[in-house]
């Protein structure tokens, strides 16, 4: 009888703002992010691992420090993704046929993506390793199909906010690390609600970058 494979960890990575949110709500039809999303993520797209990875930008421009080990650290030993709806742009662009994501046709994870979603959708096969898996199904479930697609290596829950925390507030998350940009947005999507004691059974650290970032990585004892 063969021993089942050893499961990765199962990771979050967020960026949040000094009080909690995690999302933004100043978008324009002429700038669809939103000029608070620049500044709630501006200490992780300027580091030299995000123009690369994301920008394709291999120059080796970009900053360095903590923010940068936070982002390569970002990247290593996923072996899958979890990720809502409305990250994936389902929200926004379910009635369009040809929507295939915000990241372009060789998105950033290089991994199988699950799609948690009560619409049905064509599997999705991009460029540089990446296919997008839409599942109508619990988080539990999902959790299952991504550590066998994982290989052995972690599982990143990717977001947005919502779908984070349904999988913290089941106890699913091992290591959950928080980017806290010193920011204050007001309004939008938090992080923490309905998350009383979360900290118990975690280690907590945190590290303050040069950018003022704030970076707070729960993980299990």
């Amino acid at each position: 009888m063969t021993s089942p494979m050893p499961r990765g960890a199962v990771r979050v990575d967020l960026n949040i703002s000094l009080d909690g949110y995690a999302t933004t709500t100043d978008q324009t039809p002429e700038n669809p992010f939103g000029h608070d999303w620049g500044r709630l993520v501006g200490a992780y797209t300027a580091t030299r691992t995000f123009r690369a990875r994301v920008l394709g930008d291999t120059s080796g421009a970009g900053t360095t420090g903590v923010d940068e080990a936070y982002a390569e650290a970002y990247f290593e030993e996923v072996g899958a993704e979890i990720m809502g709806a409305g990250m994936f742009g389902l929200h926004d662009h379910g009635d369009d046929p040809d929507w295939r994501g915000w990241w372009g046709e060789n998105p950033p994870f290089h991994v199988p993506v699950f799609v948690l979603t009560h619409t049905p959708h064509p599997t999705l096969e991009m460029e540089g390793g990446t296919t997008f898996r839409f599942v109508d199904t619990d988080i539990e479930h999902a959790l299952e199909l991504a550590h066998e697609a994982a290989g052995g290596k972690d599982v990143r829950i990717g977001g947005g906010p919502t779908t984070v925390r349904q999988f913290l507030a089941a106890g699913l998350v091992d290591r959950l690390h928080v980017a806290i940009a010193p920011i204050l947005l007001g309004r939008g999507i938090r992080l923490w609600d309905d998350l009383r004691g979360l900290e118990a059974g975690y280690d907590v650290v945190a590290e303050t970058a040069d950018s003022g970032t704030i970076h707070l990585t729960f993980r299990r004892e």
